[in-house]
């Protein structure tokens, strides 16, 4: 569907959603919708239409991974979007650390950001990764799930990076008003699934600054080996889905290896990749917006330690939690599920705050910071705008799931 047309039917879904909301809420509620949906099929198919994922129009994961569960599973869902919205809001504030970035970067080392939003220093180099500084993670700017955190620091605050990686195209890992920052501050490459490009080029970024692989692919950025890998996901900004590839990312430098899994669902790739491009020092995986229903393109913590183990993992760090709420479970289940797997298993674990900066080489004693932010009971109300429906999010609100329709 071309831009405007679903521009036009975004617009729509927003003002059947206002229903008694002011004329001037809807306009506000759709500013910029056509620039921040994306390029859209027309765009994208002179770029992805060769590409080996993709066919009968869309890209395919390797194994069946449908998104949208099963009729027999909606009541359920319906149920828990009465119920369980609030779930994922934290009970008390989150602490966030202003992070230090030393002059050079280091040999191994991670700050996260929040979400999915890390930098990983590798033998001497930066790498940014999915970065989301926006308020919202929607292409609205009053709809959509919002901040349950302040970023830690500006993305002008920044240091000078190598690369920026981008998993996929959903608006929780890329954000428009980023992608625009990062282009004024930096100078570095944005290395992406095939597809993606697309995006950012509409976006102004200059095509001498992004490079687009298929899974296995690889290319070499300042002096380290970046190889585009398998994930088990999907794509889409709007109602069209799997425009774009989807991948996890793997960096291999003179010394060391790190692996991002971007979102995934759990997948026997995994051991593949870990065969071929590990075993990985450091990997980040997500562990957040859980549910039965999207088991198939989202794991559970249980499901991010196996494939810690199949990657061949040393240090874990968990992603993909704890800053926007996209699921149904308690805001801090996550982590608590993952470090009590850990410790049965002997895994490595470090869970960084927000903003923290962590040398992977010397990492700091074990220290449960979560447990005292804890997850709020249920009741916790967010504003009249969070109850409505997010357009372009498959339905879920602000400070709720993304109920029958995963977009993350």
């Amino acid at each position: 569907m071309p831009s405007s047309r679903r521009s036009a039917a975004l617009t729509a879904a927003l003002t059947a959603a206002a229903l008694a909301r002011p004329a001037s809420w809807v306009v506000r509620a759709a500013q910029g919708l056509p620039t921040a949906l994306g390029a859209g099929r027309r765009e994208l198919r002179p770029t992805v239409a060769g590409a080996a994922q993709f066919s009968e129009g869309k890209f395919h994961n390797t194994l069946p991974s449908p998104a949208v569960p099963p009729a027999a599973a909606r009541t359920g869902l319906l149920r828990q979007m009465r119920e369980d919205r609030h779930n994922g809001v934290p009970a008390r504030p989150v602490p966030v650390l202003r992070p230090h970035f030393p002059e050079h970067a280091g040999e191994l080392a991670v700050t996260w950001f929040g979400h999915s939003s890390a930098l990983v220093e590798i033998d001497g180099r930066r790498v940014l990764l999915d970065p989301v500084w926006g308020e919202r993670v929607s292409p609205s700017p009053l709809v959509g799930p919002r901040r349950l955190h302040e970023p830690p620091t500006p993305v002008a605050d920044l240091p000078p990076v190598d690369a920026v990686l981008i998993s996929h195209d959903h608006y929780d890992h890329l954000d428009l008003p980023t992608v625009r920052e990062l282009l004024r501050t930096q100078s570095a490459p944005f290395v992406v699934p095939i597809g993606v490009g697309v995006h950012l080029r509409g976006w102004g970024v200059p095509a001498d600054r992004i490079v687009e692989l298929e899974w296995d692919g690889a290319t070499s950025v300042a002096g380290l080996t970046v190889t585009c890998t398998e994930a088990r996901h999907f794509s889409g900004r709007s109602f069209a889905r799997d425009t774009t590839l989807w991948a996890s990312w793997a960096l291999a430098g003179p010394r060391h290896r790190v692996y991002f899994g971007g979102d995934t669902g759990y997948t026997p790739a995994f051991a593949a990749i870990g065969a071929r491009l590990g075993p990985f020092d450091l990997t980040l995986l997500p562990v957040g917006a859980y549910n039965e229903a999207w088991r198939a393109i989202h794991m559970d913590p249980e499901e991010a330690l196996r494939a810690h183990g199949d990657l061949g993992g040393d240090v874990l760090v968990p992603v993909h939690w704890a800053t926007f709420n996209l699921a149904f479970h308690r805001w801090a289940e996550p982590v608590q599920r993952l470090a009590a797997g850990a410790l049965r298993g002997g895994v490595r674990l470090v869970v960084p705050r927000p903003g923290e900066r962590i040398d992977v080489l010397a990492p700091p004693p074990p220290a449960d910071w979560w447990s005292a932010v804890g997850s709020a009971d249920g009741s916790a109300d967010g504003s009249a705008d969070d109850d409505l429906p997010a357009a372009g999010t498959g339905g879920r609100s602000p400070g709720r799931s993304e109920g029958l329709s995963p977009r993350n």
